[in-house]
């Protein structure tokens, strides 16, 4: 299990009834949990939530809020520092079970100044972050503009050289066929695909039916020296060893090298631990 227990900033206060309380800064959030079937250890807790995100039965949700919370405020991370803010579909912009992966790409990079990083579907970039502060040059690509100038807000707030990153407006898959095309190469290939959505001209896109390929083409991406390739999963239903098997086939078929996958996961203040996922780790030795 990779547990990331190093936030000072956020931690997880509580669980239970489909819901989890968490704190981010000094702001206390209630947000749904479907994997949390228990009932809540401390049920008075949760009478201090500033925001608590409520789901519809007609789809989506809402937030409500006790008090007049800042339009977004900041939680730092052993030395980096992010914007967060309740969003429309529950989230803050930041997946904070993800420190766990930044810790070892960091260790992937030590002594690697100047490694070349990719980072596909970005999102607001902590990965990105993580790689500039160890030195690597990291290309982001998120096909969502919002997303991506939000990632460059928080590369500036983190006080991160602007030559660290170059940022990408672009569907995933077709940056990934052009870089083919043109032989480029990278040291560090991370992606974190959603589980649905739609391509570049409208077309569905399930994860079930596109990992396998996204990881084929991007393992044709890493040089001849690389440092880590990582998959981040948090569809519903795809246990650690499908992401390993995929690693397997995609990347150790062609670069040999180790590959694991275990459940990402958060502590609980009070009591046992957040299941958060999960991701497939590569290194070539």
């Amino acid at each position: 299990m990779y547990l990331a227990a190093d936030w000072q900033d956020f931690e997880v206060l509580d669980t239970g009834d489909g819901m989890k309380l968490e704190r981010w800064g000094d702001v206390l959030l209630a947000r749904p949990d479907p994997q949390t079937i228990w009932p809540k250890a401390r049920p008075e807790m949760w009478q201090g939530a500033h925001g608590t995100y409520a789901r519809s039965e007609r789809g989506g949700g809402s937030w409500s809020f006790s008090k007049k919370l800042p339009e977004r405020w900041v939680i730092g991370y052993k030395g980096l520092r992010f914007y967060v803010k309740p969003t429309g579909f529950k989230h803050t912009g930041l997946f904070p079970e993800q420190a766990a992966n930044w810790d070892w790409m960091q260790q992937c990079l030590k002594g690697r100044t100047g490694a070349r990083v990719l980072n596909l579907f970005a999102y607001t970039g902590g990965a990105t972050l993580a790689c500039i502060q160890a030195g690597a040059q990291v290309t982001h690509v998120d096909a969502a503009k919002g997303m991506t100038q939000w990632a460059k807000e928080n590369r500036q707030l983190s006080g991160l050289n602007e030559r660290g990153a170059r940022y990408i407006v672009e569907d995933a898959l077709s940056f990934i066929r052009r870089e083919n095309r043109r032989g480029s190469r990278y040291e560090g290939i991370l992606m974190d695909p959603p589980s649905y959505g739609r391509g570049p001209t409208g077309e569905v896109w399930k994860l079930e039916n596109e990992l396998y390929t996204l990881a084929a083409e991007t393992a044709a991406l890493l040089s001849d020296t690389p440092a880590f390739y990582l998959i981040n999963s948090y569809t519903t239903g795809f246990q650690p060893a499908v992401i390993q098997n995929i690693l397997l086939k995609a990347v150790c078929a062609r670069h040999g090298g180790q590959a694991e996958a275990q459940e990402l996961a958060l502590p609980v203040k009070t009591g046992g631990i957040l299941p958060c996922g999960c991701s497939g780790r590569w290194r070539a030795e």
